[in-house]
């Protein structure tokens, strides 16, 4: 992670702070996991030793870092443009192509994730997260003690952002983070492997492999008999959007083997399937 991170919130301290003439400032340089004591002066401001200028351009929903020589965005654009997007609540959220990933209107994304997490109980468990993002899922599982995380990004660019992310957790001891397809490495996985899964798709139009019955039967077969399984769908309004996708959800996992009830923003789900091979 390249640090110092700055904000259009940060920015405005900064600037605040010299206008009123004043010689340092305390604010964060890390999406509010900590504060620091930044040395100003017209020209830049100081911290750890280093100068840093100020932004001529600083703008709301952009996190920025310190590379070669200058503030840029952090934010990549191949296929899709991803970026990390600062919030209220300190940790960030991102977007892709301007589509919101985490929740963030009422409450921060990072404690979404720790409500989420503590349905599927994951403390000394075995625990599949499919679809891996920032990896605040996987933060939780690690502070609650799950024996093993095994986890699966399929876009490179997110991996990057998650390296520059200080809410996101480093791929190490019980967390295994994978660049791949979960729908294709779920194939691999033994049958009755994991004690637990979070899944946390991209909506429906851009990923609606992660929603297909075939990859719900692998969920089934990989998840232990009685394990705990948790699907993010969020809360699309049926009258906007002609589909009610948690009840199609539901329907389907019910179908792979589950036994469900829709929970909040998602479909908690118990596995009840006896296992065999899937084709």
């Amino acid at each position: 992670m390249s640090l110092p991170l700055v904000t259009l919130k940060v920015h405005e301290q900064l600037r605040t702070a010299l206008r009123s003439g004043l010689n340092s400032v305390t604010c964060s340089l890390n999406l509010e996991r900590s504060v620091a004591t930044v040395e100003l002066e017209a020209q830049g401001w100081h911290w750890q030793g280093q100068t840093f200028p100020y932004l001529d351009h600083c703008k709301e929903r952009t996190v920025y870092y310190w590379h070669d020589g200058v503030f840029q965005p952090v934010a990549r654009f191949a296929q899709s443009l991803i970026k990390l997007v600062p919030t209220d609540w300190g940790a960030p959220t991102f977007e892709i192509d301007g589509i919101k990933m985490l929740p963030t209107a009422k409450v921060s994304p990072f404690e979404d994730a720790k409500n989420k997490v503590a349905l599927i109980q994951p403390q000394g468990k075995v625990v599949l997260d499919t679809c891996g993002g920032l990896g605040y899922f996987a933060a939780w599982c690690l502070q609650q003690q799950a024996a093993k995380i095994l986890s699966f990004e399929k876009n490179p660019d997110v991996i990057w952002l998650r390296s520059m992310n200080p809410w996101s957790p480093t791929a190490a001891g019980a967390l295994t983070l994978i660049n791949g397809d979960s729908t294709e490495h779920i194939e691999q996985l033994p049958n009755a492997s994991v004690d637990a899964i979070l899944h946390d798709p991209p909506r429906f139009g851009i990923a609606g492999e992660l929603y297909s019955q075939k990859f719900y039967q692998q969920l089934a077969r990989v998840l232990k008999r009685h394990g705990k399984l948790f699907h993010y769908t969020g809360t699309p309004n049926k009258l906007t959007s002609g589909r009610d996708v948690p009840n199609e959800v539901a329907t389907r996992l019910r179908q792979a083997g589950f036994i469900t009830e829709l929970k909040g923003d998602g479909v908690l789900a118990t596995n009840k399937a006896v296992k065999s091979a899937v084709n």
